[in-house]
């Protein structure tokens, strides 16, 4: 366990052989699960099914994010555990209340960005605002958000199970992941396709309820209509 959480923090920086090598820490089956869970947030995470979704992901930026942010506001004395705290608590609330997490996976990346741009020295100016702008939008677009994040993570999970499957073909295996940039860019166009299919094909929640309410009245009207036919027939 402890290696999967220190090949996590290849998540941390731009690494992308590191993003790519986490396959070899997975077991076959663990790969075929993988694979499986993500194909299905890739074509349905977006919806409903995004609150189970988002609990996993607020643990993982929690863990991913913490230990970034607190190196580059010089908070490196902080508890070691501390990532695992926020871990927990993000996952929590992800389940609770999901657009919390797209408040976080939004803000976060935006405000990292926008303290690099400030600077070393003013960080946080730059890092507070584009954390708040960054999870607003996140928040208020959380339907388009949760469909991308969930087509993005449901990409990547099904790539590298992909490749913790078929580990036992170990020279094919190794030639791909020694190109972590084709890997990447696979992952992108299946994340693509997702959120094309999540957002614009897919039914939305309340569609889907719409569509359900009007099957059922249809059902009802069937069922009235048979029985008044019935019992005129019997007349």
């Amino acid at each position: 366990m402890e290696g999967f959480l220190q090949a996590l923090k290849s998540y941390q920086t731009f690494n992308p052989s590191g993003w790519v090598g986490i396959y070899r820490l997975l077991p076959m089956w663990v790969g075929v699960v993988v694979a499986l869970v993500g194909l299905v947030l890739l074509l349905a995470g977006g919806g409903k099914l995004f609150r189970v979704v988002a609990g996993p992901v607020g643990a993982v930026l929690g863990l991913v994010w913490t230990g970034a942010i607190t190196q580059r506001l010089h908070l490196g004395d902080l508890d070691p555990r501390m990532p695992t705290l926020v871990a927990a608590a993000l996952m929590a609330l992800g389940f609770l209340f999901p657009p919390a997490v797209t408040f976080v996976g939004v803000g976060v990346p935006l405000g990292l960005l926008a303290g690099q741009i400030a600077g070393p020295s003013d960080f946080l100016l730059g890092f507070g605002p584009g954390f708040i702008v960054g999870g607003l939008v996140g928040a208020i677009l959380h339907r388009q958000v949760s469909g991308i994040v969930a087509s993005v993570v449901g990409a990547w999970l099904l790539v590298i199970g992909a490749l913790a499957a078929l580990h036992q073909f170990g020279g094919l295996v190794e030639a791909v992941a020694s190109r972590p940039w084709g890997v990447i860019i696979a992952a992108l166009l299946f994340a693509l396709a997702g959120s094309v299919y999540q957002l614009a094909v897919r039914p939305t929640p309340e569609e889907s309820d719409q569509q359900k309410a009007e099957k059922q009245r249809q059902k009802q009207r069937l069922a009235e209509q048979q029985a008044l036919e019935k019992r005129w027939g019997v007349k």
